[in-house]
């Protein structure tokens, strides 16, 4: 061959290869089914663990997306986490425009580096390598990979096929590698068969695969993605975590083994704060009695600050060390108060939960130390528990609120591990009862008096108020009445009754305005404090089933006194619905020439439903914001 033509063949060559790379991550050439209800498409998204050694896994990623509108930044997701136990070996990215050529490279040096956990933390050696890339255009494809080592061998991550809500997968591959003559791994397979993901054993160790998997379009009241999606969990039996081995194949040997290795001895008190504990308890004869007791006293000696070092966050620092210096996380705090519990004769059981607004549970046949994310105490009381958050300062004894109720959690006893079911607060157990008096004049100005008080979880997203400064008290009224114009707050108050948990509320406020005329007529929402307007998004072909993850009870009984020299033309007609959803009532009833009772009634059970049944809870709530908005005529005398 003459030199010529072997140029010639490597130009063509080069050609070749460009036009393949860029073939590949045209956004363009994208299939249209994967591309419908879609804000990205993952292109590809390759997960590789290597566990060489009991000590020893080696985690490599590679993933591709095609991002086609700003809601679809989110699912680039090009970060890595490290700590003093996890290194990150290698890390970079690429940026494709459009028509797939290459835009942009990125390699280690060019992510930033900060702290996993900023706020309230005191310190953590948890941090994030995080690419900060802001796109010009959209479509565009980035290619991010990376590699990290770690000796925690006992937290191998979740896979999901496909990562929320408007995301499709075009290719996802998951790859187990191990010795088999030395691990035994465990699975846990959710949805896998119905999204089409293929389960192939190789000569390393096993693999997933899933293809062409389609966007889920989010609709209205649409369960928590995790509970839909094609989800792989994975454990192995021998498995180590920063220095201490360990072996389990289920709940109670793991926890077992977490109470034996990572909790006893931990909780020892100071002969000091010992005696100042016995001396509070002394002559209460009941336990909850001298638990409520113990967990005013942290509440009042301690506060929360993160501090997440240590044993894979899983490991809380010594009692005595929360002690000296009145401060810890979560584990720390459920430590410490275990172990002053325990001086007060009181037994108690360190227990994991995964917390938030969504209830993820734990999974009851799948043990793994990957799944929790908080530390809660449970206090046994004959057949069922006493739960108590230790980092909060404004919660009542027994009660923890929506961060961490009615779902399942890991709780540690010596004998082994037990998941059980934290408290639910169901229905009418989250009330609101409102109470009001407001008056109106000629000139259609109101002026009210308001009590509310509120129970369950109303009560917890209440409770934070007299914590709050002016300006964000008056700023959330404002919020809470943005149907009332011009509204202004005179004065309030609250009252926390821990005893009961109750929540009370009073407010003075008044508003110019609120009853429009109309000739000899004025014209107002008799329902004026509260309104629920929330009506759900209507769908032609609803494809999900939909669900209401608490249900409440709102009741409301106002006095309202009509303007001197009108007299009563027209009041809404009583109103009762029933349904399988929920309860609502409303009656309007003429005590005097110008006084009005309003009584109102709304209850919305907690359930899952199936899609047949959302147009009718979406009338049943059409007609509440309807009767909401019922108005009072008054006629001029």
């Amino acid at each position: 061959m003459n030199i010529s033509a072997f140029f010639l063949l490597c130009f063509f060559t080069c050609s070749l290869t460009v036009k393949a790379q860029a073939d590949k991550y045209q956004a363009l050439l994208l299939d249209k089914g994967l591309t419908e209800y879609a804000d990205a498409v993952v292109r590809l998204d390759e997960y590789q663990v290597e566990i060489r050694s009991q000590k020893d896994m080696v985690i490599r990623q590679k993933r591709i997306v095609t991002v086609l509108n700003k809601k679809g930044n989110r699912y680039v997701r090009a970060s890595v986490g490290y700590d003093n136990g996890r290194k990150v070996k290698s890390l970079g990215a690429l940026v494709f425009d459009a028509f797939g050529k290459e835009i942009a490279k990125f390699r280690k040096k060019d992510f930033k580096d900060v702290s996993a956990v900023i706020r309230g933390t005191l310190y953590s050696d948890h941090r994030v390598l995080y690419l900060d890339y802001v796109p010009v255009t959209y479509p565009y494809t980035m290619e991010f990979t990376y590699e990290v080592q770690t000796p925690n061998t006992g937290l191998i991550p979740s896979w999901y096929f496909l990562d929320g809500y408007n995301v499709s997968t075009e290719e996802s591959r998951y790859s187990l590698q191990y010795d088999k003559n030395r691990f035994r791994p465990r699975f846990k397979e959710k949805h896998l068969e119905e999204y089409g993901i293929e389960r192939k054993e190789t000569q390393q160790g096993i693999e997933f695969h899933g293809k062409s998997i389609k966007a889920v379009k989010e609709e209205s009241l649409s369960p928590v993605f995790a509970e839909l999606a094609p989800k792989l969990m994975v454990a192995i039996d021998k498995f180590h975590l920063n220095g201490y081995d360990g072996e389990a194949e289920n709940w109670e040997q793991l926890g077992r083994w977490m109470y034996e290795d990572l909790l006893k001895g931990r909780d020892k008190i100071p002969e000091t704060t010992a005696a100042k504990i016995k001396a509070l308890v002394a002559g209460v004869e009941d336990p909850l009695e001298r638990a409520e007791i113990v967990y005013k006293y942290v509440q009042d000696n301690t506060r929360y600050i993160s501090v997440q070092v240590g044993i894979g966050g899983l490991q809380p620092i010594m009692a005595a060390e929360v002690d000296k210096v009145k401060y810890g996380d979560c584990k720390g705090l459920s430590n410490y108060t275990k172990g002053l519990l325990e001086v007060a004769g009181v037994k108690s059981y360190y227990t994991h939960v995964e917390a938030g607004d969504d209830k993820i549970g734990f999974e009851p046949d799948f043990a793994s130390l990957a799944q929790g994310n908080h530390a809660i105490l449970a206090i046994p009381d004959n057949d069922k528990f006493v739960w108590i958050d230790c980092t909060s300062q404004v919660h009542p004894f027994g009660f923890t609120g929506d961060f961490t109720d009615d779902r399942e959690v890991l709780v540690m006893k010596p004998e082994g591990g037990e998941v059980v079911k934290t408290a639910a607060y169901i229905n009418e157990q989250n009330y609101q009862h409102t109470l009001a008096e407001y008056s109106l004049d000629t000139e259609g100005m109101l002026r009210g008096d308001l009590s509310i008080v509120t129970g369950g979880i109303q009560y917890d997203r209440r409770v934070y108020l007299d914590r709050q400064t002016d300006e964000d008290i008056i700023k959330r009224y404002k919020q809470y009445w943005n149907t009332i114009n011009n509204l202004k707050v005179n004065k309030y108050g609250f009252k926390n009754n821990k005893k009961n948990v109750e929540f009370t509320e009073e407010v003075q406020v008044e508003a110019s305005g609120y009853a429009s005329g109309s000739g000899d007529r004025l014209l107002f929402v008799i329902n004026a404090f509260n309104r629920n307007d929330f009506v759900p998004d209507r769908y032609r072909n609803r494809k999900l089933p939909f669900e209401i993850s608490r249900g409440f009870l709102d009741e409301d009984e106002f006095k309202v006194n009509l303007p001197e020299g009108y007299a009563v033309e027209a009041i809404p007609e009583k109103v009762s619905l029933q349904s399988p959803f929920g309860e609502y009532s409303m009656e309007v009833e003429q005590t005097g020439d110008n006084v009005l009772i309003y009584r109102r009634k709304l209850m919305v059970r907690k359930g899952v439903y199936p899609k047949e049944e959302y147009d009718a809870y979406r009338d049943f709530r059409k007609e509440v914001a309807h009767t909401d908005r019922s108005k009072v005529v008054l006629l001029k005398q």
